[in-house]
């Protein structure tokens, strides 16, 4: 769910460039267990490396959970343990899920693939009118838009609803190729989560996914909302890096109010059930629940990531020497995971922590599938940890790039009302010597910090008031957007508008 994925660590598969004609081993239980010594000394210097407190991990091979156990804490200083039982929250490995209920509705011919998403949803309309017309259902899952990369997830913590989170791809810019270019997004998951609750006559996307997949798997611990999970008495604590890790709250903000492109919450029993079934390419226990062929659809690549990666339908499919891996990550603000399967090998690999995904599930499945397939030996954890300081120092870089000053005596000109068709009406009002936007549709209210050098520019912060206050721990704080307003030749303010691509909302100065 967070910036994670279109970075994915792909560095242990760049490496195998030079393996051409070995085949793909068939792994055993046997081969598998005798890589689990090393595999525990990986898993100890990754938590050392990313300062992750708490870690579960299930492997499954042929049909049966084989590994699964827990590392560490569930609440970082606190003494209880992670099990293979504690719930985590999963975050876009959910995509998946989707992915599996649309293949479901296709095979009860409730849906096709490539179905217009206007005939079933007409509110998804695009900036583009030709590209809204041809957006079919498998697009949603695909990844391969063209849209601005994570546009509008941020509106969730401002306390936007699902509605507005749709209308919201309205005004989302169109950067790249529309089936050409991967941008990683999250919004179109939540318009297919809606289309299969229409079609199978479902309350809600969770409702459905209830019914059809996680009922007849057995899969009795996973869920959909903050309540549930801060219910379980066996559950991890999300933490996000500072300094050291911090305990961030449940929200039902994010990832909840992104339903089927991030919601769950499991454990790796339950998780290693969902395996399961795709291994056993749609059948389970004797069941089938899904097509092999519309499952297939699912796994096939869609949009090239890079020469050996490509995103397909709701996971992500890398190609290696040695055999196919099938796999998606996910990342929340305090949670980071791995769920991916060797389908030609019959073994899958769970791994779930509680601090933001900065790349340690990924580098200890790719170390393992590395190894089970007989891929060259790579330091995975190594490489990961040097990327996460980059994308930390980067960020740092960019953030340093606002200097913060005092307010210009302009700034009175700045309060007045304004109004965004897809976000509403918002107030700016100067109290005390500060600058400060009320989001009146949600009663966010922000706090607008001056740029030293531009009296126009600002970066704002939520503020943690009422409803907000968790939301706000659980960023952390940080800036989500810098905004400027706007004049006309008169010198007159006419707009403020929000200069992130994520975030693309101008408003209008109301009149006076």
């Amino acid at each position: 769910m967070k910036r994670f994925i279109g970075a994915a660590l792909l560095f242990g598969i760049a490496a195998l460039s030079s393996v051409t004609t070995a085949e793909a081993q068939q792994p055993t239980q046997a081969s598998i267990e005798a890589l689990l010594p090393e595999f525990e000394k990986q898993v100890a210097e990754g938590m050392k490396a990313f300062s992750v407190p708490g870690v579960a991990i299930g492997i499954v091979h042929d049909d049966k959970l084989i590994y699964a156990k827990g590392f560490g804490a569930r609440t970082l200083g606190k003494p209880e343990p992670v099990t293979p039982e504690t719930i985590f929250q999963v975050g876009s490995t959910t995509k998946a899920f989707l992915a599996t209920t649309l293949a479901q509705a296709v095979d009860a011919g409730r849906l096709s693939w490539n179905d217009p998403v206007i005939d079933h949803i007409p509110e998804f309309q695009l900036a583009d009118p030709w590209v809204t017309r041809d957006f079919r259902v498998l697009d949603l899952a695909a990844q391969r838009s063209g849209l601005t990369p994570y546009v509008n997830d941020a509106l969730t913590m401002l306390g936007y609803d699902k509605q507005t989170l749709i209308r919201s791809l309205r005004v989302a810019p169109q950067l790249g190729l529309f089936r050409s270019d991967f941008r990683y997004l999250n919004i179109p998951h939540v318009v297919g989560g809606e289309i299969v609750a229409k079609v199978n006559g479902a309350p809600s996307w969770f409702d459905s996914l209830k019914a059809s997949l996680l009922t007849p798997l057995g899969m009795g611990a996973t869920t959909a909302t903050a309540g549930a999970i801060t219910a379980a008495p066996n559950h991890a604590q999300g933490h996000r890096l500072a300094d050291k890790p911090v305990a961030v709250p449940f929200h039902p903000s994010f990832p909840y109010a992104l339903g089927p492109a991030g919601a769950l919450n499991s454990n790796i029993p339950d998780m290693a059930k969902w395996l399961r079934l795709q291994l056993g390419r749609g059948h389970f226990e004797g069941k089938v629940l899904v097509s092999e062929g519309n499952l297939d659809v699912t796994w096939t690549p869609r949009v090239a990531m890079n020469e050996r990666t490509s995103y397909a339908v709701g996971w992500v499919a890398t190609a290696t020497p040695r055999g196919r891996i099938i796999w998606h990550n996910g990342g929340t603000s305090g949670f980071g995971a791995h769920a991916g399967f060797l389908p030609d090998g019959k073994t899958g690999i769970v791994i779930l922590t509680n601090l933001d995904n900065g790349g340690m599930p990924d580098a200890l499945a790719m170390w393992f599938y590395d190894r089970v397939l007989g891929n060259p030996a790579v330091d995975n954890i190594a490489l990961a940890a040097a990327s996460a300081k980059g994308r930390r120092e980067a960020a740092q870089a960019e953030a340093a790039g606002f200097v913060p000053g005092p307010l210009s005596p302009i700034a009175s000109a700045f309060a007045g009302s304004y109004a965004s068709p897809i976000l509403g009406d918002a107030t700016v009002a100067l109290t005390e010597g500060k600058l400060g936007l009320t989001l009146e549709k949600t009663e966010a209210q922000i706090l607008l910090e001056p740029n030293k050098d531009d009296p126009y520019l600002f970066q704002a912060r939520l503020a943690p008031i009422g409803a907000f206050v968790a939301p706000a721990e659980m960023s952390g704080g940080e800036p989500f957007v810098r905004l400027r307003f706007e004049t006309d030749a008169a010198g007159k303010i006419t707009q403020m508008r929000w200069l992130s691509p994520e975030l693309p909302h101008s408003f209008s100065r109301s009149a006076q």
